[in-house]
């Protein structure tokens, strides 16, 4: 049997040293190959489109234009395309502002090779790489803002085990044959849930859902 296509990543991020390590470590493994590195959102966003990727890894910090607004130009074009944060803020506000502009996960710097190869087949799979103490720390942001967490309280029980089986990263057709429902019954609970929700994109669902009390 052949080998599975490695998955391809792109990487954006403005330390010489970091690309350098992340390099090394994704060289390491079979199943991930790099196919391009950025220092900057300008040259990323004139070159991924041409790459294709599966895969971005997107500091914040960027020069220039950051990597949140990166992320939504780069979305804006290529709206499948999972990225994911990788950075050193672990702040409410720059979480969230990351998963508004698109972003499919979103990870520390100091997060162990293992855990980052996991995060990146995760987002792949159509997941979203979260901690629950990161998503608690969105929730909370939410709460600040006025933002009732307990929102996802007022799901049905179908809504609730659709947002469940979105959590754990499986697809609409997927969720359809394990719920043994139509896929356009799945369809209408996510229209639902994202009403009930008030977000407008399935990590946001996520999101609230994990952060949920």
């Amino acid at each position: 049997m052949p080998s599975p296509k490695p998955i391809q990543i792109v990487l954006v991020e403005d330390s010489a040293r970091l690309r350098e390590s992340l390099a090394q470590m994704l060289a390491q493994s079979p199943a991930h190959r790099l196919v391009g590195a950025f220092a900057d959102a300008e040259t990323a966003l004139a070159q991924i489109p041409a790459l294709r990727p599966d895969v971005v890894l997107m500091d914040i910090g960027l020069p220039r234009m950051s990597g949140i607004e990166c992320v939504r130009a780069l979305k804006a074009q290529m709206p499948s395309l999972p990225v994911l944060m990788l950075t050193v803020y672990d702040e409410g506000p720059f979480l969230f502002n990351s998963l508004k502009a698109g972003a499919n996960g979103y990870l520390l710097k100091r997060t162990v090779a293992d855990k980052l190869l996991d995060a990146i087949e995760e987002a792949r799979q159509g997941g979203v790489p979260l901690t629950r103490q990161m998503a608690a720390k969105i929730a909370e942001y939410f709460q600040q803002q006025g933002t009732i967490v307990a929102e996802v309280e007022t799901l049905t029980r179908r809504e609730r085990e659709t947002l469940e089986l979105l959590a754990q990263g499986f697809l609409y057709k997927e969720i359809a044959d394990r719920l043994g429902i139509s896929l356009d019954t799945v369809r209408e609970y996510v229209r639902n849930i994202y009403v009930k929700l008030h977000v407008s994109s399935r990590t946001e669902a996520v999101v609230k859902f994990l952060g949920r009390s």
